[in-house]
This record gives structure tokens, sequence and C-alpha cells, in this order.
């Protein structure tokens, strides 16, 4: 008969890990590309005037080309950027109290397909 290996120190040491995780608050997924915010991937990311302080106006088809910086679950408020509740319930990182967008438009890092479109959207500047 094979004995099996004790198991014990997976099932401490594996929820410890998941409460570290939990604990450690989201940073915001922006960096800055000369004066232009940009996120992670150096995508630009945009305002749209039609937002108010905090909250977005942009949803539906408006959301699908421009996808918000989605903030996840620990995402907390941090100098200049917070994190907004949208109307589906998720979350999105603000600049300034202004949300943050990415344009589908936009194939690769440093694109700038979206500034001044239709007067209403902007590269986020710093």
């Amino acid at each position: 008969m094979k004995l099996m290996k004790p198991i014990l120190p997976a099932i401490v040491i594996a929820p410890m890990l998941l409460a570290c995780a939990s604990l450690h608050a989201e940073n915001p997924p922006v960096e800055k590309k000369g004066d232009t915010l940009v996120n992670q991937s150096g995508m630009t990311l945009y305002t749209f005037d039609k937002d108010t302080d905090g909250k977005s106006a942009c949803t539906g088809q408006c959301a699908s080309n421009w996808p918000p910086l989605a903030a996840g679950a620990n995402a907390k408020n941090t100098g200049d950027y917070t994190v907004i509740t949208r109307d589906d319930g998720s979350k999105q990182w603000a600049y300034k109290g202004k949300p943050l967008y990415t344009y589908k438009a936009d194939k690769k890092p440093g694109e700038k397909s979206g500034d001044n479109f239709r007067d209403v959207w902007h590269a986020a500047k710093e």
C-alpha cells in the first residue's frame, strides 16, 4: 500500500496566499508617455466631455467603442486616481474625476486616433 504525501502544508498555505493577495490594493494601470496617459500596454487613454465628475456617460455601444479602463474589486483611490462605479456596477479608473477609456480604433501603442474625435473625446493629459 502506497502512502500519500501529506497535503497539510498546501491546505494551510493556499488560504494564506489568497488572503495576502486580497489585501493588496490594485494600483492604477496608468503610465505617462510624454504628457499623455497610457495604459500598461502603451495604449492611449481618453476622457469624454459628456462625463460629469466621477460619473461615466459612456454606456452601451459607446462603451464598446471606448472601453472603460477597468478597475478591480481591490482597487483603491490613490492620489489623482479614483475608482468610480459605472451604471452596470463595474468599476472604472478616473483621473482627476474624469473617467478613463481606451479607443478600439487604436491598434498599436502610441496611436491617438481618438484625440479630438467629434470634439468630445480627448487624449488624457497629466
